[in-house]
């Protein structure tokens, strides 16, 4: 990928930023940026739950990392993308050029071992300096045994992972949607009388299996997903997305080059929304149907918010009552920096902080709309002054990823994990009642009483550092 490809995938036409008259693009990354990661991360992110396919890192083994459960996308299925595949390059390696050669032998024992409905393989920084030619490799080994072979161009210095999931989306673009066309609709899908749609969900990842709460829903309306990109998907299923009537992006502008290049391309049109909380979730629901132009199902849906709405509200009732004006200080950046906002407030609970770090200017403006204009964003990931602002704001709780969760628990401060490592799904109606119950079991657990209480041998006593005895 050179220089000129890069850029364009910075200057997405379909963000807001371009949209002003003159094209502003992303702004390129700074030394330090990729700490939260790399270009490389981001396009093995997006891609790696596609479940059915090998995932081949070609470079040195420290960026093939620890692939069981690294990410929290889980498969109803095939388990093959939670194997860790490398090249496992050495220096000597590199010195003697044997690059290609070990990487054509990593397809081979792939292809021929694990049966793949594909292969992706994915470049890091190491062999594109030295210039390892991987679309050639893939080419060939395609020819060789039959089945398709995906390289993915995203070495780590590219940028950061948002330009990674953009690479990740452009390589499925390029080499995978469009070569299938849908299967038929199975027999007793949909009740008589329902026109079915087919849609896709674009950056829905599966984390701890949450879409499977929202799936359902789908069913019911007869909406078909074709595609979920890539939370739980199968190489057949990328293959068919351009046939979609509608395309969703959710919570990421991340892939919003996929979705732009079906409504150029294949007149889909799409939307972004979220899946966090009783209005968000209601109105993704809705969006679907206008889109749709369907009058009959925008009736169903309609029945079906009321329904469930009623439902989890009733169901929530006993929670809002302990976390109505509980604060909450969220920390993750990027689209959970907003969708989960709207969860909050669903509940009845105040947001005093919001981390953006990873946000991009329409992350900013979605924060902006919910909490007021007066909201307090955090960019810097310091973990001491995050935790100095919990204590000035008086937040109750911390919901960030997993490496703050010491750092919490030191400053006994009550802490939700909200990223890709959690145990729980948090989408849809049933998504926020698990919500609920967690920040509950967080906020009020019996420890924090405690833990901050004054020590029984200091009661009456100032609290000095005993001066040392001399020996």
């Amino acid at each position: 990928m050179n220089q000129n490809d890069i850029q364009n995938l910075l200057d997405e036409p379909a963000c807001a930023h371009n949209d002003t008259g003159r094209k502003t693009g992303c702004a390129r990354p700074k030394p330090g940026a990729t700490q939260g990661g790399c270009a490389f991360d981001g396009a093995q992110i997006a891609l790696l739950p596609i479940a059915d396919a090998a995932h081949i890192v070609h470079g040195p083994i420290g960026c093939a990392g620890s692939s069981w459960d690294a990410r929290g996308s889980v498969s109803s299925g095939p388990q093959l993308h939670r194997l860790g595949m490398t090249t496992d390059l050495s220096d000597v390696d590199v010195i003697m050029g044997r690059g290609e050669k070990k990487l054509f032998h990593a397809i081979r024992s792939a292809v021929e071992r694990y049966r793949p409905q594909a292969v992706f393989v994915y470049a890091t920084c190491v062999p594109a300096l030295h210039g390892d030619d991987i679309e050639a490799v893939a080419r060939d080994a395609s020819q060789r045994w039959g089945v398709p072979v995906i390289p993915v161009d995203g070495a780590g210095f590219y940028g950061t992972k948002s330009l990674g999931n953009r690479i990740a989306g452009e390589t499925l673009y390029r080499h995978v949607i469009g070569t299938r066309e849908p299967a038929p609709l199975p027999a007793g899908f949909a009740a008589p009388g329902i026109q079915v749609h087919d849609v896709n969900l674009i950056g829905e990842y599966n984390i701890a299996g949450e879409f499977w709460r929202v799936a359902p829903l789908f069913d019911e309306l007869g909406l078909r997903i074709l595609c979920t990109l890539s939370g739980d998907a199968r190489f057949r299923e990328v293959q068919t997305m351009h046939r979609a009537e509608v395309n969703m992006v959710v919570c990421s502008k991340a892939m919003l080059n996929v979705a732009r290049r079906l409504q150029q391309d294949y007149g889909a049109p799409y939307f972004e929304g979220s899946f966090y909380g009783i209005h968000d979730t209601s109105q993704a629901l809705r969006d679907f149907a206008s889109l749709l132009g369907d009058t009959s199902l925008s009736v169903r849906t309609e029945l079906l918010i009321l329904r469930e709405a009623a439902r989890a509200r009733a169901a929530l009732e006993p929670w809002r009552e302990r976390l109505s004006g509980k604060r909450a200080l969220i920390f993750s950046g990027g689209v959970k920096s907003w969708s989960v906002v709207s969860a909050l407030q669903d509940l009845g609970m105040e947001v005093v902080a919001t981390g953006t770090e990873k946000s991009t200017a329409e992350d900013r403006a979605r924060i902006q709309e919910l909490m007021g204009e007066r909201t307090r964003m955090i960019d810097d990931n310091d973990q001491s002054a995050l935790i100095a602002t919990c204590r000035d704001s008086g937040a109750d709780i911390l919901i960030a990823g997993g490496r703050y969760l010491y750092a919490a628990l030191k400053a006994r401060l009550a802490f939700l994990d909200i990223n890709h490592e959690r145990d729980f799904g948090y989408a849809g109606y049933d998504g926020l009642i698990e919500l609920a119950r967690q920040l509950s079991l967080a906020i009020d657990s019996p420890v924090w009483q405690r833990a901050r209480q004054q020590p029984r041998w200091l009661n009456g006593v100032t609290a000095t550092a005993p001066a040392l005895e001399e020996v």
